[in-house]
């Protein structure tokens, strides 16, 4: 089983009955729906860093309506060919934990759900109860090296050296990446002018091989309070005008099309070391 390390002096946190205690005395309660609060003062760069109480409401909804079910098959089904004998699974950025949830089903393996948001990490530790869920930052991955065998990034942060750190021989690393022409007609109704930006769609990594790259696209049609919680769960949520809000609260019915990018990667075992957090 992976070792989560203490996120002060980087020793082993033993799992007591209602908290984790390093040999040192640091102490982290288990909150009661079964996650614990790992980041510090020094990791944060806001007083509630992450995605708010809101938003995440607003994700778990709109995933649990189903629209997006056609990305967490891809990813099953892209575990199950690169990793299908997974012992340990790491979702970083993990979110509500609807994704890695499912991975961690497929496969039969353990679960590790990370993120920044404690209110994300709050409701995964309470609807999935089949894994270990750690609000920390992904700079700081707080585990020994060569811990996982499988790594999730879906539509998150990626920070190749602590990825590359945590994951063991030939592990494999999924990323899920939003297209250029993912939401377009989203984007044209939030937006004054919609531009389809080209984006790297399958980035080199130091010390990680692309093994394979690919698109999934599919329609969806979301009605009533669902095109709100589709907002909320986009990086537009942060940048959207007032005129454009306005003009998204208007619409009643949005018939878009998302698109993604699926890139799988292999950890190339000559490429740097490491030990600590």
């Amino acid at each position: 089983m992976p070792m989560i390390l203490c996120p002060v002096c980087g020793e082993p946190l033993i799992r007591l009955e209602k908290q984790y205690r390093c040999p040192s005395g640091h102490c982290f309660d288990l909150a009661k729906q079964g996650y614990v609060n790992l980041l510090t003062v020094d990791q944060k760069h806001s007083l509630h860093p992450g995605d708010t109480k809101e938003m995440v409401a607003a994700r778990r909804a709109f995933l649990q309506g189903g629209f997006y079910a056609p990305i967490a098959q891809t990813v099953c089904e892209a575990a199950l060919a690169f990793a299908p004998h997974a012992q340990a699974l790491l979702d970083v950025g993990c979110g509500e934990g609807y994704y890695s949830a499912q991975v961690a089903n497929t496969l039969h393996c353990q679960l590790f759900g990370l993120d920044i948001s404690k209110e994300a990490v709050r409701y995964a530790a309470g609807q999935y109860k089949n894994g270990n869920w750690i609000c920390a930052t992904a700079a700081r991955l707080p585990f020994e090296a060569d811990s996982f065998d499988l790594l999730l990034s879906m539509f998150a942060l990626t920070i190749p050296e602590e990825f590359h750190r945590v994951l063991q021989k030939s592990g494999v690393f999924l990323q899920v990446l939003a297209a250029s022409d993912h939401l377009l007609r989203l984007k044209s109704i939030i937006y004054p002018t919609a531009v389809q930006k080209e984006k790297e769609t399958a980035p080199a990594f130091p010390g990680f091989s692309l093994l394979e790259s690919k698109r999934l696209t599919f329609s969806c049609t979301v009605e009533g309070a669902q095109v709100q919680n589709l907002l909320a769960m986009t990086p537009h949520f942060w940048r959207i005008s007032k005129e454009g809000a306005q003009r998204l609260a208007e619409t009643k019915r949005l018939e878009d099309r998302a698109s993604i990018i699926l890139n799988v990667y292999q950890k190339e075992v000559s490429y740097g070391a490491g030990n600590r957090i």
